[in-house]
């Protein structure tokens, strides 16, 4: 049998286990303190939901489950690779925090203020940075449209980001209808809009040749795609140019506001800044988006958005929500990679004992443990290769039943 995870997955070991339960709980409390409450979710979810939640190209990445049984069989013999799965992983946590409003509304006040600290998974080509389980750290905010709540999410993300050790870090904001009423200048068609957005957000990995040939290659009107590149290499596109080209327009007035009271909650501490090439992947946002990158380590540490017509997908009336989430995985690497160490808990220390002392020397223990966190351990014949090993392995100290209740130290 194979000893090694399977691609995109990992094993951590106590000291990595460790940091990382450390970093979620700085992050559970703070989104706690801030008056957001844990829920949770399964990790699987019905295919039909998953294949209509508008995900972006997180749809190409979805593990699927087959059906069972003759419904398996029936399946194969449709010829139709559709029919073979009735279920599948989620790919984030918030097309499962959609569906688990819709379920549980009748017992959930509004505005709803949610936490979610859990695994997704993404059928990813594995490598640096991109994992095919991972954790993400979500707050979502379920039943309000007001733009407090874009202010409190990002200033919640951005004191939680403070609080694990992140220090150089810019928060970009956008809005996806100054985009699409932008693009709709340039002369691409409104029904075109979304597939221009998908293909916008890869201007970072791609630059604008990049997004130039997918445009033209997907066949938009020659005049839109030069258009929008011409912007693109006009310089930076400040929220005052665009307020220019676009006079008196909602989302514009919307960021401006959104912006000016980050801006002062962040108070210098970390940057705020509209962008308007911010798309994100995800097809459910429509309006307020929002990414964390990080100044010192390239790439995003956070992200998220407004998705005003996600629940309505199973409630049939909107429901405004936005979300902010943390990329757990990205945070956990910088600072592993830097050497950020939790901080110590408790000493650990041994106790060895002959398995006819058990009942004593566990008493032992448990007294022991008000102070030190305590390895009841059969004492071995060969006691100073395993105190090696404890040494090596952390440990403090260690007792041996019988000869002292006084830790001997390494």
């Amino acid at each position: 049998m194979k000893i090694s995870t399977v691609k995109g997955t990992n094993d951590y070991l106590p000291e990595q286990v460790a940091l990382r339960d450390y970093l979620q709980s700085v992050i559970l409390t703070t989104y706690e303190d801030a008056g957001f409450s844990r829920i949770s979710t399964p990790a699987i979810e019905d295919i039909e939901n998953l294949d209509k939640s508008d995900g972006g190209e997180n749809l190409n990445l979805i593990f699927k489950i087959l059906k069972r049984g003759d419904k398996l069989e029936n399946a194969l013999k449709s010829g139709e690779e559709k029919d073979l799965a009735d279920m599948g992983l989620r790919y984030d946590l918030t097309l499962p925090l959609s569906r688990y409003y819709a379920n549980n509304r009748s017992r959930l006040s509004l505005p709803a203020k949610c936490i979610q600290i859990d695994k997704v998974y993404r059928a990813e080509r594995p490598q640096k940075g991109r994992l095919r389980e991972f954790v993400q750290c979500d707050i979502d905010i379920i039943g309000s449209s007001s733009i407090l709540c874009e202010v409190e999410l990002i200033e919640t993300t951005a004191k939680a980001l403070l609080k694990i050790g992140m220090k150089d870090f810019t928060v970009k904001v956008n809005d996806r209808r100054i985009l699409r009423a932008m693009l709709e200048t340039m002369g691409f068609a409104e029904q075109d809009l979304d597939g221009v957005c998908i293909v916008f957000d890869k201007l970072d990995k791609v630059g604008v040749d990049g997004v130039r040939a997918e445009l033209t290659e997907k066949g938009y009107a020659p005049a839109a795609v030069e258009a929008l590149c011409a912007t693109l290499n006009g310089g930076e596109m400040t929220l005052e140019k665009v307020a220019q080209i676009l006079p008196e327009n909602p989302a514009v007035q919307s960021v401006s506001a959104i912006l000016s009271a980050a801006q002062a909650l962040a108070d210098g501490r970390y940057g705020v800044k509209f962008d308007l090439s911010l798309v994100r992947g995800q097809g459910y946002y429509t309006g307020t988006v929002f990414e964390v990158e990080s100044n010192e380590f390239r790439g995003a540490i956070a992200g998220g958005g407004r998705y005003d017509n996600l629940i309505g997908k199973f409630t049939n009336e909107t429901v405004p929500a936005v979300g902010f989430s943390i990329g757990f995985e990205r945070i956990f690497g910088i600072l592993s990679e830097s050497g950020f160490a939790a901080p110590k808990r408790k000493e650990r220390i041994a106790l060895f004992c002959e398995e006819a002392d058990a009942a004593k020397a566990a008493a032992l223990a448990e007294s022991l443990r008000a102070t030190y966190s305590v390895s009841l351990l059969a004492r071995p014949k060969k006691l100073g290769k395993a105190l090696q090993r404890l040494e090596a392995d952390g440990f403090a100290g260690y007792l041996v039943f019988g000869e002292g209740e006084e830790v001997k130290r390494f």
